[in-house]
């Protein structure tokens, strides 16, 4: 989005000032032009391809080991202030303030199968205590109401069942759930590319389209650089010319474009039938082919 909208400012100011008028009359064809602008497109695509094949799963995996870490060293890091603390299974935190271990508004959602809210507990203070012993955390809850909703219908808001307040209570929290669940989760985004060639042996189609996908998506992505360069060029010069704002509103359809394309791909990575792996190259090649198209007939005239 940034070449684009490069692309739109700076040729459509040569456009507009008669720049491109002046060069072209003595003889610098458009081509010549966009020789520096190709450059930078190249250098682009080599950054975006180091950043989406090394530099992004390898961050992935670090956050991963990091909480992980945190887990296993002081657990009350993963506490803060106004936010909601999902790490856990099975239970979704919020805590509106935290100072040192000492926390206040806390809203603590125990959720079903299907990550729906079952129980609900309402405390206006609470205290954090490690007992790594016994891995796990204990939640010291003061003021503290609970509501309890239908098994069956959790969705359901009229069968709500407000439950007895406690002028105290301690909630554990396990630790143990959390180191299983980082060891035995792994997200796709943070595989190597050796990792997902691994996962293509798999006798899973779903796995093996998903992993497919996955690299398509990763050695995809630098060349948007390229096609976003080629098609802003005709783009920033037409759309100036005529002295619109026409020309920021197609760079945004193009980002536009382009990002559903690859979002649709990434959803269906998991149907092998629809062939999501060509999905995320069909914007690069729409944009390029299109592109070259605009740009000869700019060249002509």
């Amino acid at each position: 989005m940034g070449v684009v909208d490069g692309d739109l400012l700076v040729f459509g100011r040569l456009s507009a000032d008669n720049e491109l008028i002046a060069l072209r009359s003595n003889g610098v064809s458009i081509s010549r032009i966009c020789i520096p602008l190709g450059a930078i497109a190249v250098i682009c695509t080599v950054i975006c391809f180091w950043l989406n094949v090394q530099a992004a799963p390898a961050a992935q995996e670090k956050l991963r080991s990091t909480i992980f870490d945190l887990a296993t060293r002081n657990p009350m890091a993963l506490f803060g202030s106004d936010q909601v603390i999902d790490q856990f299974p099975g239970r979704k935190i919020y805590v509106g303030k935290k100072e040192g271990n000492k926390l206040e508004n806390i809203t603590v959602f125990e959720l079903n199968q299907n990550s729906l809210p079952v129980r609900v507990t309402y405390a206006h203070k609470g205290l954090l205590e490690a007992d790594l012993a016994n891995k796990q955390i204990l939640m010291h809850l003061y003021q503290a109401r609970y509501q309890e909703r239908d098994e069956k219908d959790p969705s359901n808001l009229r069968k709500i069942r407000d439950g007895i307040n406690m002028v105290e209570g301690t909630l554990p929290i396990s630790l143990e759930q959390l180191y299983e669940k980082e060891k035995k989760r792994q997200y796709r985004s943070a595989l190597s590319i050796e990792q997902l060639l691994e996962q293509l042996k798999s006798e899973d189609q779903r796995e093996r389209s998903a992993s497919r996908t996955e690299i398509n998506k990763r050695f995809s992505f630098p060349f948007a650089c390229v096609a976003f360069a080629i098609i802003g060029v005709p783009l920033g010069v037409t759309a100036h010319r005529r002295e619109t704002s026409i020309g920021f509103a197609m760079g945004l359809i193009v980002a536009t474009t382009y990002f559903l394309f690859v979002i649709i791909g990434d959803t269906l990575r998991g149907n092998p039938h629809a062939h999501p792996e060509l999905l995320v190259w069909f914007p690069n090649v729409l944009f390029i082919v299109l592109g070259m198209i605009l740009f000869r007939r700019l060249a002509r005239q």
